[in-house]
């Protein structure tokens, strides 16, 4: 089973992977006060990397110190004593032969005030969304809409931060733009309710996000990866599509396309699902309308959902199985037979022996 596609090489710009899988972005809420992650979670990334992943994802790194925060112990790359600590995981990711990649995200009306250093949360509009917050069992405030000078100063976060991989050594950064996070409720008429540039029109819902991208490209050398991260599903409201209709998604991913980046990265809950009423789920329907390179996760555990998620995208991303399961690349690779876990038996911190 050497040569089959799983475990051949791809060309992601000028990075060639040495497979087609990866480990995706958790979260995990492992940072202290001076927001860097525990050593056991910077350990586990390294030897993911060890063991044979092409791909390692960051946790969600918030993007600024004011309203990007939306759970505690979450984790920044804006100060040196942040960025130094990276510096180490990077270098040893990159020496197992992977490549390291730094996921950012503001999580919008998605913040927990209480945690945020400013006590804030802001949205494209004033629509909180309709369901508790799971980690206080009270509801979600209503966010403010945000000024220009909030998306400004959003965006100079996103730029500070990615500044901050660049230093740090890492090969690339995604913009998270997914799971009802605050690019995402841009994208989405269900939260962004605006009558301004930001609002209305596909285009105009897709503003705020082109204008984070150009804002970051322009400190992302040539050498590195810009990638982001689409989704149809919010971690709040779940059966709410982000996107109303097949057409209103593939819109958006045709704009993504025409900006600088080199990678899509399609999030869903359970990659076969078919979506908007199409008998196509949402990796088919992203390849109808972008030749980008294409990432998928959700749902993919073992050597068949893997081949099968592969027929339409170029790289397979997983979290739940690579946490859970060291050993996760070579078991795909001899075929092994595997359970799929699911996100209770994820909810754990890295300590135990077993996981590193």
């Amino acid at each position: 089973m050497e040569n089959d596609k799983l475990f051949t090489q791809f060309n992601l710009k000028n990075f060639t992977l040495k497979n087609r899988l990866g480990v995706a972005p958790m979260t995990r809420m492992s940072g202290a006060e001076d927001s860097i992650p525990r050593q056991d979670v910077l350990d586990f990334l390294v030897r993911r990397a060890q063991n044979g992943a092409s791909i390692v994802y960051t946790e969600a790194i918030v993007t600024d110190y004011e309203s990007a925060q939306g759970y505690p112990g979450q984790s920044r790359m804006l100060t040196q004593a942040q960025i130094d600590a990276w510096k180490p995981v990077v270098k040893a990711i990159q020496k197992e032969g992977a490549i390291a990649i730094m996921q950012m995200f503001h999580c919008g009306r998605m913040a927990w005030r209480e945690v945020n250093p400013a006590h804030r949360s802001i949205a494209p509009s004033s629509v909180a969304p309709t369901q508790d917050n799971p980690m206080t069992g009270s509801p979600y405030p209503e966010p403010e809409a945000m000024s220009q000078f909030d998306i400004d100063h959003v965006i100079n976060g996103f730029v500070e931060t990615a500044r901050g991989a660049i230093e740090a050594g890492f090969d690339g950064v995604e913009i998270h733009g997914a799971h009802g996070y605050l690019i995402s409720q841009f994208f989405s008429s269900y939260s962004n309710k605006r009558t301004d540039d930001y609002g209305g029109s596909v285009k105009n819902r897709c503003r705020f996000g082109c204008d984070v991208i150009q804002a970051v490209k322009k400190v992302i050398p040539d050498d590195r990866l810009l990638i982001v991260r689409i989704s149809d599903w919010g971690i709040a409201d779940m059966e709410v599509s982000l996107f109303e209709t097949k057409e209103n998604y593939q819109e958006t991913v045709k704009l993504l396309s025409e900006e600088p980046i080199d990678a899509i990265s399609v999030s869903t809950y359970e990659y076969r699902q078919p979506a908007f009423g199409t008998d196509k789920n949402m990796v088919q329907l992203t390849r109808e309308v972008t030749d980008m390179p294409l990432m998928i996760c959700g749902g993919i555990y073992d050597r068949a959902s893997a081949e099968d998620a592969l027929k339409n995208a170029d790289i397979i991303l997983n979290a739940k199985s690579t946490l859970l399961n060291p050993n996760w690349v070579e078991d795909v690779r001899v075929g092994k037979t595997l359970k799929q876990y699911n996100s209770e038996e994820a909810n754990i911190a890295y300590t135990p022996e077993v996981l590193l």
